[in-house]
């Protein structure tokens, strides 16, 4: 199994930056065989969880157009772990980030337990 931990969050002035950071741990095989493209994504109290920005192992980038230019994502494979760089943030940025992996028929399968970013006005 993969375990996906993430760390970076906090409260920020708008404006400002955050970044935040998903560890993916588990067997050898497990990593090779479900940590390929990875994930962010951020959910809001009564709102559905939105897709932000997504990577393959390969470099391969997506973002929502509600964060293109603002925020970047990249990994490092060597230490299975993802970043969001999260430039020039705005209220509504505010949000509970899940770190994500291993789709399946379009949805991701493994979620990390989530962190809290929250962009002062």
């Amino acid at each position: 199994q993969v375990q996906l931990v993430e760390s970076g969050g906090g409260l920020v002035q708008a404006g400002g930056s955050l970044r935040l950071s998903c560890a993916a741990s588990g067997s050898i095989f497990s990593i090779n065989t479900m940590v390929n493209t990875m994930g962010w994504y951020r959910q809001t109290p009564g709102k559905q969880r939105e897709l932000v920005a997504t990577i393959t192992r390969g470099g391969r980038t997506n973002y929502a157009d509600s964060v293109k230019g603002r925020f970047t994502i990249s990994r490092d494979n060597a230490k299975n772990t993802v970043y969001l760089q999260m430039n020039r943030l705005k209220a509504e940025d505010t949000a509970v980030y899940y770190c994500a992996t291993n789709w399946i028929n379009t949805v991701p399968s493994k979620w990390g337990q989530g962190t809290q970013v929250t962009v002062s006005s």
